[in-house]
């Protein structure tokens, strides 16, 4: 709760009169002393000598009614003004409050003349989601998610200028209607790019982005995904007082994300494309060396290609998972397979920049784990949901093959052997309970017939 004490500065003006300083406490690491702006003769303000508790009173004369008046005046002024600091403390963000803020404050309570109504206005949604994503602890993977949202949003926009439908990108005046608009919208871009590729084209341009597709069909999944990361934002800016408005609060939403009986490769496919001769291509044996050391510690693409040989600790590879590193930064270790140390020990030195691979980019690494697939023979089918209809489809394993295949592999085997979430959750860097990990094993026959068993005879 903040509170505010009076002082006066000890120097005067040219009307011999002194400055009312207002000392405003928050807390024992913010305790700002600010210039209030108003003057006062130091004989009508009590320093509390006499009596500490009336400390920064006015002291009103018995006789002078024009004085009087004046002292009135000044503090109806600074009860004004006060008023406002207390109110900005409970309605501003934490991370905003300091020194600088609360006396540019001031000066726009006392002198709202000097700021244009455009500088007061309260930021849109682009301007906060900026601020979201300069405040609020993602990773890069993440924070990239929020621009798309972003860019989305701006797409929106547009189109609901140029087809009439009512729309204000400002926090206070986004309704639940909105947020079903925006799903309609969201879900229909690829028919409205057809008709309106020029708005698709001026937001790309705007945020620079180079190459300008155009969008795909949208499955239930990316767009309940979508809705998840809007729904966190606007969450926040009510918390950081932003806003006080939550349209989410009568927005039924679009569901949860689906995800079909999760498919990794068993050890033995994995040791067949381990031991699968690629002497003739050296480009694609480094690829495949790289995707075993990935099923062997089973971290994600973007914390695989960050590591160096610092990394690799007294047998073991030791990180911080970069997606849950500000909200829990456990150290992962993950002590080395043979297969690993051996794959560790073949590279050493060979990445010119010193990570502990010679990695390619994410997106050619995932090009690369499909061919391997494929020359290795590794092309059973598999059933899954099609992202886009939701619908159950049988593909060649090597055809969906990606990076994050061999995350699943890794908790996938281990969970089978051991039935132990948490315990593989250590490993893998799942937190207890985590919803997530359902995603990444799968209750085959085998561990089915073993539950039976518990039965008895």
């Amino acid at each position: 709760m903040a509170s505010i004490k009076r002082e006066l500065s000890r120097k005067t003006n040219g009307d011999g009169k002194s400055e009312i300083i207002i000392r405003l406490s928050i807390g024992r690491g913010l305790q700002p002393r600010l210039k209030s702006g108003i003057f006062i003769n130091p004989s009508r303000f009590n320093d509390g000598k006499k009596d500490p508790a009336k400390a920064g009173c006015i002291i009103m004369p018995r006789a002078n009614q024009k004085e009087a008046a004046d002292l009135r005046k000044i503090e109806a002024d600074l009860i004004a003004t006060e008023q406002h600091l207390i109110s900005l403390c409970n309605s501003t963000p934490k991370y905003r409050l300091c020194k600088e803020f609360f006396a540019g404050a001031i000066d726009r309570f006392r002198y709202p003349e000097r700021y244009t109504e455009e500088e007061t206005a309260p930021a849109d949604i682009y301007g906060a989601l900026a601020l979201y994503l300069e405040k609020h602890p993602l990773s890069p993977s993440r924070a990239s998610q929020y621009k798309v949202l972003g860019r989305a949003l701006k797409r929106y926009e547009l189109y609901a200028k140029e087809t009439g439908v009512p729309f204000s990108p400002t926090l206070d005046a986004l309704t639940a209607e909105d947020l079903e608009n925006f799903e309609l919208f969201f879900r229909a871009e690829p028919e409205i790019y057809s008709k309106y590729p020029h708005i698709f084209m001026a937001v790309a341009e705007a945020d620079k982005v180079r190459k300008i597709r155009p969008p795909k069909p949208k499955g239930n999944n990316t767009l309940s995904c979508t809705f998840k990361r809007f729904r966190a934002f606007l969450n926040w800016c009510v918390e950081q007082g932003l806003t006080a408005n939550n349209p989410f609060a009568k927005f039924s939403g679009i569901g949860s994300e689906h995800y079909g009986t999760p498919y990794y490769l068993t050890i033995e496919e994995r040791d067949q494309i381990a031991d699968y001769d690629l002497t003739g291509n050296p480009a694609m044996e480094t690829q495949r060396d790289i995707f075993i050391f990935h099923c062997l510690i089973g971290c994600r693409v973007s914390d695989l290609m960050r590591l160096t040989p610092a990394n690799i600790i007294n047998g073991a590879v030791e990180y911080i998972a970069g997606k849950t590193k500000e909200e829990r930064p456990e150290v992962i270790r993950v002590p080395l397979h043979r297969r690993a140390a051996e794959l560790v020990e073949k590279y050493a030195g060979r990445a010119a920049d010193g990570r502990l691979f010679p990695f390619i980019s994410p997106q050619k690494y995932n090009y690369t784990i499909k061919r391997i697939f494929a020359e290795c023979g590794i092309t059973r089918a598999v059933t899954i949901l099609n992202p886009t209809t939701g619908r159950e489809e049988q593909r060649p394993i090597s055809e969906i093959a990606s990076s994050h295949i061999a995350r699943r592999t890794f908790v996938g085997n281990l969970y089978k052997q051991v039935k132990d979430p948490n315990l593989v959750g250590k490993l893998s860097g799942h937190k207890e309970g985590s919803r997530a990990f359902a995603r990444y094993r799968d209750i085959d026959e085998e561990m089915k017939r073993d539950l039976i068993k518990l039965l008895g005879d």
